[in-house]
């Protein structure tokens, strides 16, 4: 994880996001872009007719405003032991970030921003997906993997080693609800011991759904950092009938989530 990718901007969680990207970058000696967006097509209107009418003063304030906001993350970097540059897109977030990403080996947004899913799925690369107020901090003292044997789920497990290189206690979850499929959770453990992880598997019988009996088991090993594939169902299906991925980007007590599809 040396090329990482932050979503920047001026809400209140930035900090949060710049620091943990940071902080992977110290670990791993990484490389942190940082993205600064503004959308054209919100100051583009289109009127009955067919007219196209674009508030260009807004659209210059706004780029300015960026502009400004670059030079000031710019000035607070400069000086630091990481090194940074900053990418500027005018598309919308997801897009900017998908085509930003196509080189990175992470990248971090967080839960509140509100597309961290689509994202998962759309991108090339895993997406940390932080907590409000909770930036993330090296070595993990604990991190959890939701194993179900599916290829989601193996995505997910190759692109955490480089996060769970250092963590003192990984424990691989899965819950037992119906006849196992794909790959064996002693398979996870044995992947994870070849990059030199050690790892316990923790088998939970389910309960209401299997979201909330992986949730409760996440709360119980105190983990800060879940590893799961991302939409092992298809993301319509999981929008009208709900879904493990669905759940925990909804669920604001939730750790960060380390999510690829």
């Amino acid at each position: 994880m040396r090329s990482i990718l932050v979503q920047t901007g001026r809400d209140a969680e930035n900090s949060v996001r710049l620091d943990s990207a940071m902080e992977v970058a110290r670990a791993r000696e990484g490389h942190v872009t940082l993205l600064i967006d503004t959308p054209v097509d919100r100051f583009v209107t289109v009127d009955p007719y067919g007219g196209t009418y674009i508030a260009r003063e807004a659209l210059e304030a706004a780029v300015a405003e960026d502009d400004a906001l670059a030079q000031l993350f710019e000035g607070r970097l400069a000086n630091g032991d990481v090194p940074f540059d900053v990418a500027k897109h005018e598309t919308a977030p997801i897009e900017a970030m998908t085509s930003a990403g196509k080189l990175a080996d992470l990248i971090v947004v967080s839960r509140g921003c509100g597309y961290a899913g689509d994202l998962a799925v759309e991108a090339r690369c895993p997406v940390l997906v932080l907590p409000a107020g909770r930036p993330l901090r090296l070595p993990l003292a604990s991190a959890c993997i939701a194993w179900d044997g599916g290829e989601q789920a193996a995505v997910a497990l190759r692109a955490a080693v480089p996060l769970l290189a250092d963590c003192g206690d990984v424990h691989v979850i899965t819950v037992t609800d119906e006849a196992a499929s794909g790959f064996p959770p002693t398979d996870a453990l044995r992947y994870l011991a070849r990059h030199g992880i050690k790892a316990e598997l923790a088998e939970v019988r389910k309960g209401a759904s299997i979201e909330e009996t992986l949730a409760a088991e996440v709360a119980r090993l105190g983990a800060q950092v879940l590893v799961m594939g991302a939409y092992g169902h298809s993301r319509v299906r999981e929008f009208l009938f709900g879904g493990v991925t669905r759940y925990f980007l909804e669920d604001e007590a939730a750790p960060a989530l380390l999510l690829a599809h």
